[in-house]
């Protein structure tokens, strides 16, 4: 069973904790966080981009020139995708990219995410993240405390909190998010996990 040290907001150490060996002691599947990632990325995609077909096009509903006698090639339409301004061939749609892998897989992805971050140390867990009022200041004098200012970090409270929220989402390279919103490429995108206890708990009541 992993064991990690428990900081308060001054970044003094109050204790040890014990996390499950099922959610944070997994062997990390490197193709399983490939597939995740991947699937991730694809879901965020807008799928947007679209042209027109000759059909589409406005105009180029009279020949141009009549067949024979001109020395040019025949053309029937100004729209053809061989003209300037003509239509595109196998245009692009509007399409979704979305696409989901199986609970199983979704879950170990994340189990391994997390492992690797008690692997490599990079997890910090916080009894408790309380602030009065949104103030970046003072959340950067928080994880100035934890020694991460410099490093690009994810902020796990156990539930929505818009007083963290606004206070951590100016500064470059913190991402703040709750248990329940918690996902692979986050986790691996950022080099150090800081999550308070309640999350922890959270996160083991779903993923154990």
């Amino acid at each position: 069973m992993p064991k990690v040290a428990l900081f308060n907001m001054k970044g003094e150490q109050v204790g040890e904790i014990d996390l499950k060996d099922e959610v944070f002691g997994v062997n990390v599947n490197e193709s399983v966080l490939h597939d995740a990632v991947v699937n991730h990325l694809a879901n965020r995609r807008l799928g947007t981009q679209s042209a027109k077909t000759r059909a589409e096009v406005r105009g180029g509903g009279r020949k141009p020139f009549r067949q024979k006698g001109t020395g040019r090639a025949r053309a029937g339409s100004t729209r053809s995708p061989l003209w300037r301004k003509g239509g595109v061939v196998f245009a692009p749609e509007p399409r979704s990219y979305r696409y989901t892998l199986p609970k199983k897989v979704r879950r170990l992805a994340l189990k391994s995410a997390l492992s690797s971050k008690v692997q490599k140390g990079n997890i910090i867990v916080l009894d408790q993240l309380i602030m009065d009022e949104p103030k970046t200041k003072d959340f950067v004098g928080v994880l100035d405390n934890l020694k991460v200012i410099d490093n690009k970090a994810l902020v796990v409270t156990a539930g929505v909190d818009a007083v963290i929220v606004k206070s951590a989402r100016n500064i470059p390279g913190v991402t703040p998010t709750h248990a329940t919103s918690l996902n692979v490429y986050d986790v691996l995108a950022h080099e150090k996990l800081i999550m308070t206890r309640d999350a922890v708990t959270k996160v083991e009541e779903v993923l154990a």
